[in-house]
């Protein structure tokens, strides 16, 4: 996680209030969704969402969610899984879609080992997004000009890249942050070199639906 006040920022980035049904992506150690349910509410809803695709990992990522949503003042927390672009299937509408160092993998073998791709993602997405809904990522950039190119070996990805995708679904690009900016990032290494390793250079872009 970041400090206070990035996060914080990142809060407001997102648009993240009291009483927001929010849908958070493939949500890891669970931290995002534990903010987003102490900022929205009794009275807001997150759906924490684990994509079929990883479900079988090792440290069983539905089970902890589950575990998580059991804990006290977690009611508003929904532990949820499907195929990828079944998301719709088992979330409400939504005022935010949260995504957060996970975009890039919507481009590897991992993820589209079901069929999925970005395009039928962000179509997803769309779907389930109210209207004037925010879909927020955050992710690695990779070299300007690079594409998708770098999303299997570095785990990165163009910014621009996204853009173009999401944009091609219907959203318009609403707003930018460099908030996780990093110019000494030489964007050609893995995210996970010890050099760079939570330190990478990070893009955050906030799309709207219409």
């Amino acid at each position: 996680m970041y400090d206070q006040s990035k996060l914080s920022e990142l809060i407001r980035f997102a648009r993240v209030d009291a009483g927001s049904t929010v849908i958070d992506v493939y949500p890891g150690d669970g931290d995002w969704t534990r903010l987003f349910s102490d900022i929205v509410g009794p009275e807001g809803r997150v759906y924490s969402f684990v994509p079929a695709e990883v479900a079988d990992f090792k440290n069983d990522p539905v089970g902890r969610m589950r575990t998580l949503a059991k804990e006290p003042g977690r009611e508003n927390v929904e532990a949820v899984s499907a195929d990828l672009v079944a998301m719709p299937e088992v979330t409400q509408p939504a005022d935010v879609l949260w995504l957060h160092l996970f975009y890039h993998d919507l481009h590897t073998a991992l993820i589209q080992k079901k069929g999925a791709t970005a395009t039928d993602f962000n179509r997803a997405v769309y779907e389930r997004l109210k209207p004037s809904g925010s879909y927020v990522i955050v992710d690695h950039a990779a070299a300007p000009g690079s594409g998708t190119s770098d999303t299997q070996a570095l785990h990165r990805i163009d910014p621009a890249s996204v853009r173009e995708e999401v944009e091609a679904a219907g959203f318009v690009l609403h707003a930018k942050s460099i908030i996780l900016a990093n110019r000494d990032d030489p964007h050609s290494i893995k995210v996970f070199d010890p050099s760079i390793k939570g330190q990478t250079d990070r893009f955050a872009y906030r799309f709207v639906k219409p």
